[in-house]
């Protein structure tokens, strides 16, 4: 029996974008994001260097936001339960 695509993260049950992880690799990211926003507080401190700490998490923002596209669910504006089909 074929199944569907295995995904990362699910949608949101409102709005559009993604919740929170559905599987280990999806918790394995997002655990990498936020040790890497704070690495990134360490490395500029935004005292000193906002610009550099801010675009450091931009960066880190659209890498993540690709991986949620790529290995989540389809992104569409969600109004609460899904439809049937």
């Amino acid at each position: 029996m074929a199944s569907g695509p295995r995904y990362w993260f699910r949608a949101k049950r409102y709005g559009w974008g993604w919740s929170l992880a559905l599987t280990w690799e999806g918790w394995l990211v997002l655990a990498g994001f936020i040790a890497l926003v704070i690495a990134s507080a360490v490395l500029f401190p935004p005292p000193r260097a906002l610009a550099s700490y801010l675009g450091c998490v931009a960066i880190l923002c659209l890498v993540l936001l690709g991986i949620c596209w790529l290995k989540g669910e389809p992104a569409r504006w969600r109004w609460g339960e899904d439809e049937a089909s």
